[in-house]
């Protein structure tokens, strides 16, 4: 591990949660060299969150034997509208804020330079500056995880829109009566995919007497289920599990065939918790799907692919964000 030299060439990413905090150390050539994890615990409210995410970045230095002094800047994705210019979260359903100058607060607390953006913005800027290459011009990132975000990049940079809130691919309405979806409407892609649609479909359905083997592993009230219970169960070939799946990957095809039709980005690139546990039982019938709901010759030489980078997308995206941001700057 490199020692505090007050050289200035290292970068924290930080992934906001409305659960979790994450934050990573990383080298100038985007390699981690260490983590963090934290409790969001939102209902102490925007203070009292960035104190912990302060922290967090604090630790995660020590933690890789750094000092702050070798931190250039800090990047942090965190899930809701930002105004990356500002670095101000203009709001943030899930964790309940509006207007929070995100930037401002944290640069004081750390005193170091920090640059704010969408997290699935981020993800989508981590997918494509460490995975992708060749560069393509433009790039669509699906997010499937508690709900389902996108992160656009058009011509090599994060393309949030007019009002900063391109992406939400997630309320896309994909089945017009279809089940509520925490946003309100009713049949939103997230209500449909999402891992907490996937938990309520199989929870409801065990309750109206369904069987499964997820009753055997964790009992009767299917107490704390994971994306990787759900991976368990399809190994052990529960039928029921496996249909909900096929349904979730389906829905998922269709919203990637939108995508094709509206913007038809060169790739599109599948991640978040679902996608890492669960890809190898999905991409193949989200690839068919696509190209069946797909217009003619529109998905020719399209590449859809699952992201490596699992629960780091957001983390390393953020220290990509630092690092453009610092030079940049």
């Amino acid at each position: 591990m490199a020692e505090a030299s007050g050289k200035r060439e290292h970068f924290v990413g930080v992934d906001l949660g409305g659960t979790k905090i994450l934050a990573g150390v990383f080298t100038p050539q985007l390699k981690c060299l260490g983590k963090v994890k934290m409790s969001t615990k939102p209902e102490r409210g925007p203070d009292g969150v960035l104190e912990r995410v302060a922290r967090c970045v604090q630790e995660v230095v020590d933690e890789c034997d750094l000092h702050t002094d070798n931190i250039k800047a800090v990047g942090i994705g965190a899930p809701g509208a930002i105004d990356p210019e500002e670095g101000r979260m203009l709001f943030a359903p899930n964790l309940k804020w509006e207007d929070v100058p995100l930037k401002k607060v944290l640069e004081k607390q750390l005193d170091l330079p920090v640059f704010a953006e969408n997290d699935c913005n981020v993800c989508a800027l981590g997918v494509y500056e460490t995975e992708l290459d060749p560069k393509p011009r433009s790039m669509v990132g699906i997010f499937l995880g508690t709900g389902i975000g996108g992160g656009i990049m058009l011509d090599g940079k994060p393309y949030s829109g007019f009002n900063r809130t391109a992406g939400e691919i997630g309320h896309m309405v994909l089945e017009v009566n279809g089940p509520k979806c925490g946003c309100g409407n009713k049949g939103c892609f997230e209500a449909l995919a999402s891992r907490t649609a996937l938990f309520r479909r199989i929870q409801t359905a065990v309750k109206d007497g369904q069987k499964t083997v997820l009753t055997d592993m964790l009992g009767p009230e299917l107490t704390d289920m994971r994306s990787g219970d759900i991976r368990k169960a399809l190994r052990r070939g529960d039928k029921f599990v496996e249909q909900i799946v096929e349904e979730a990957a389906e829905y998922t095809g269709i919203a990637v065939a939108n995508v094709i039709n509206f913007l038809n980005p060169e790739v599109i690139v599948l991640g978040g918790g679902v996608m890492d546990q669960l890809a190898d039982d999905m991409m193949a019938i989200i690839i068919e799907t696509a190209k069946d709901y797909a217009l003619p010759g529109t998905a020719k030489g399209i590449e859809i692919i699952a992201s490596k980078l699992g629960d780091d997308a957001g983390i390393t995206g953020a220290a990509v964000l630092a690092k453009r941001e610092s030079k940049e700057k």
